[in-house]
């Protein structure tokens, strides 16, 4: 582990395709990658008590998650041979069928980055505190139960 300060993973809004595509293509060209695994967490339209979720309204503790995103980064690196690793969250409003979250993993070995990025994801919803506001297209809303 390292004594890096955290960085910000939080985007403000959707996560686009634009920036997932740029995030990805930086590492096209180093020769030690085998394998690249993507995790994208999207936004669902869920019907709840005969609600359709329209969006969801994110907010965070941002100090304390991005200590927990970046604890939980050190630990995957440590426990996982991974070559690289980018782990974004949304703030605010994220619409139905928009990514809210987007983890990225490279490692040489095709494997590991199954594991690692089951790992990741598992840590993130047990550990991260990030909290959803589904809002219905009737504009009533409720906190989100994490499943």
């Amino acid at each position: 582990m390292t004594d890096k300060k955290p960085k910000s993973v939080f985007k403000q809004g959707a996560i686009s395709s634009e920036f997932i595509g740029e995030s990805i293509a930086k590492h096209q060209t180093k020769t030690s990658i085998g394998a690249h695994n993507i995790f994208l967490g999207q936004v669902r339209g869920d019907m709840i008590d005969g609600k359709i979720v329209s969006s969801i309204e994110y907010t965070a503790y941002e100090d304390m998650a991005n200590q927990k995103f970046h604890d939980i980064r050190e630990a995957a690196f440590e426990k996982f041979q991974l070559t690289c690793m980018h782990i974004y969250h949304s703030l605010g409003i994220v619409k139905a069928g928009e990514i809210c979250l987007f983890v990225f993993v490279s490692s040489p070995r095709r494997k590991v980055v199954f594991e690692a990025l089951e790992f990741i994801v598992e840590e993130i919803k047990a550990h991260v505190p990030v909290f959803g506001k589904e809002i219905f297209e009737d504009d009533t809303h409720q906190w989100k139960v994490n499943n």
